[in-house]
């Protein structure tokens, strides 16, 4: 790993027992009482007496300080919390449902259903309307199935983006509606 990729190697890793040569130290046991400062082969012999690791939760303080901890099941536990977030944390992802201006009835109430489902589970939803040949001469007509279908999601999602065309594809975003 080198510099240039952004990340700062002191906070990437953690010194432990022998890697931790700066003496003296402030010691911290695992119960959290501080024992104060001492040298680190004294802290060495008293993890050692505890059946501990020394591991470095200050480096930049001066003197830099070490706590007692079992460092495996440290690790361990660091590495659950990381999991756990990740699995609690939801990612957005934008959906999109597609119209023509000249849909029918059984068409559109069955897009709006798939709409509806995407905005149920938190994700926006891109609704677009496709012209072709002669129909884009009457943008009014798509904007006007738009509106119903904003109309008909008004109790799931609010307009983030409102219809605006680009080339022969008119198109809005709808967003989940934060409970």
């Amino acid at each position: 790993m080198n510099l240039s990729e952004g990340r700062d190697i002191s906070r990437d890793r953690v010194r432990v027992n022998d890697q931790i040569r700066i003496s003296p130290i402030r010691l911290i046991q695992d119960d959290g009482e501080q024992i104060g400062i001492v040298s680190i082969d004294e802290a060495r012999e008293r993890a050692e007496v505890r059946g501990m690791d020394l591991v470095e939760v200050a480096p930049e303080a001066r003197p830099p300080v070490v706590k007692m901890m079992d460092y495996g099941k440290y690790k361990y536990e660091a590495d659950r919390q990381r999991r756990d977030a990740r699995k609690k944390q939801h990612t957005i992802k934008v959906k999109e449902v597609k119209f023509r201006p000249g849909i029918e009835d059984h068409d559109y109430n069955f897009k709006v259903g798939h709409a509806r489902r995407f905005l149920e589970e938190g994700n926006k939803v891109k609704l677009t309307m496709m012209f072709r040949g002669r129909q884009i001469t009457h943008p009014e007509i798509g904007k006007e199935v738009l509106a119903r279908v904003m109309e008909d999601l008004q109790e799931l999602g609010q307009p983030e983006s409102f219809p605006n065309m680009e080339g022969r594809i008119m198109s809005m975003v709808l967003a989940p509606i934060k409970d």
